[in-house]
């Protein structure tokens, strides 16, 4: 009697366009078995094709190709590009701070220089930027905006590794009401937020000048 019941179930989904695997998977014969049961219902061309083409094994053989042929072709990029740039020199690295701080760099305070992203390797070029200006990592201070539902130590302990800046440069973390999994973009980091911090007027009167020549020179050669 359940093996009565079993072919008629197997009848069933075969009318609703299921293959053997599937049926299988639902009432756990064997293919040779359904293959008796189902010879004279085969599946249209049509369907066939639906099947081929939704199959989990296919769609993940194509993002597998898919995915190694990004690769291969981001890496042949990434070599062109690599040779094209090549080696920063001083006054090349002086210039892509100035110009990093000029996107991300906070002008308004009076005092400080200070630069705030999601990104640790940013920030890590920003110290090391300032590194050029002999800024001893010592006097800098680092803040951190962080979402509720994050670690707070960890998330610390992850900045203090990543910038090589011991804990106690660290002020009290800002902490955001809202949470981190319910934020709709995706950034790639999920950190929070850093600020490196730098008190010194004359530094940051200099980058503010700096910045203020790089943006009246580049605006004669773009309108002459």
């Amino acid at each position: 009697m359940a093996r009565k019941l079993d072919k008629q179930k197997a009848l069933a989904m075969r009318q609703k366009g299921m293959s053997y695997s599937q049926i299988k998977d639902h009432i756990g014969v064997s293919k040779s078995t359904l293959s008796g049961w189902l010879k004279d219902f085969p599946l249209s061309e049509k369907r066939i094709r639906e099947l081929r083409d939704n199959s989990p094994i296919r769609i993940e053989r194509y993002r597998n190709t898919m995915r190694a042929k990004k690769e291969a072709r981001l890496k042949m990029v990434y070599e062109k590009v690599s040779k094209d740039i090549g080696v920063f020199s001083k006054r090349e690295i002086f210039l892509l701070g100035m110009f990093l701080y000029w996107g991300e760099g906070t002008k308004a305070k009076n005092t400080s220089v200070a630069l705030t992203n999601t990104n640790p390797a940013m920030v890590k070029f920003f110290i090391n930027w300032l590194d050029s200006f002999n800024v001893q990592r010592k006097k800098l201070k680092v803040k951190l905006y962080l979402y509720s539902d994050m670690n707070i130590n960890k998330s610390i302990a992850f900045w203090s590794k990543e910038l090589r800046i011991p804990v106690s440069q660290f002020t009290k973390p800002y902490i955001k009401k809202t949470n981190l999994a319910s934020i709709t973009y995706k950034n790639g980091f999920g950190k929070g937020t850093c600020c490196v911090m730098f008190d010194n007027r004359d530094l940051l009167e200099y980058i503010i000048m700096g910045l203020k020549y790089i943006s009246e020179v580049s605006n004669k050669n773009i309108h002459p």
